[in-house]
């Protein structure tokens, strides 16, 4: 009957969604065809989670990259590395910066991409055409704190400033560090939340995550890895080659 037909048309479909075709040396193009909703996640989930290589995938707008990352959490489960690089939300040549969260999560996705054997990478077309910095400089600009480790102060102040870490009285926002005498609490990039590390004769007795509006301590953490604070390096030697390039680039009086 019809919906005899109709029941093992849907089954069949079923089949194929939970278990795409992948791309192959003698197939490297598939296309899926009649995916809707959440089907689209439900697919691209089941397809990575069978699948030994990284995957990308280049969403046409911001709001289908959040539709599907969300949809990609719910259907893998927490079983599947999968990375977002947002967009800046921001034009060039705008007079502000991206938002600190922002920037946070890209530079958390930044460190992971050298190492991701297996996953999925979501960003936008938009995002695809924007120039990144070399894995390298994000490695070289990174470091960790353990528990136990001895931490000199003065140096740590001036390698986050070089990172681009800004120095203020509280720590509310990605980005930021503050010292108070034996204490040092900083919201490292690629954090959820703040961490408050306890110094013990210059070596570190511990390491908490707190609350940026409580400021109380949370749970222990055993070590911390902590990202520059920016994509681009604010240095002085970074400044004077921009400023030399600059000037090589745009012609007239760099001062007006």
């Amino acid at each position: 009957t019809v919906a005899d037909a109709i029941r093992r048309a849907r089954e069949i479909h079923l089949t194929t969604l939970l278990h795409p075709p992948l791309p192959s040396a003698a197939e490297p193009h598939w296309r899926w065809h009649g995916v809707h909703g959440s089907a689209p996640a439900l697919a691209l989930a089941e397809a990575a989670g069978q699948d030994t290589r990284p995957w990308v995938f280049i969403a046409a707008d911001v709001r289908e990259l959040e539709r599907l990352a969300a949809g990609l959490h719910f259907f893998s489960g927490g079983s599947l590395p999968i990375l977002t690089l947002p967009d800046w939300e921001v034009l060039p040549y705008d007079l502000f910066s991206p938002h600190p969260d922002i920037v946070s999560e890209r530079l958390r996705t930044l460190a992971r991409l050298p190492s991701l054997t297996r996953g999925i990478l979501l960003l936008s077309a938009d995002n695809l055409l924007a120039r990144l910095p070399p894995s390298p400089y994000v490695r070289a600009r990174s470091f960790e704190l353990r528990t136990g480790e001895a931490l000199a102060i003065e140096p740590l102040r001036a390698q986050l400033v070089q990172s681009g870490y800004l120095s203020v009285s509280q720590v509310t926002g990605p980005g930021e560090f503050a010292l108070r005498g034996s204490l040092f609490d900083v919201f490292p990039m690629g954090q959820e939340a703040p961490v408050r590390v306890d110094l013990l004769d210059q070596h570190i007795d511990s390491i908490r995550s707190f609350d940026p509006d409580s400021q109380r301590s949370l749970e222990r953490i055993g070590q911390l890895e902590m990202l520059p604070a920016r994509e681009l390096p604010l240095d002085a030697e970074s400044v004077k080659a921009f400023r030399r390039r600059y000037r090589a680039r745009f012609e007239g009086d760099v001062t007006r």
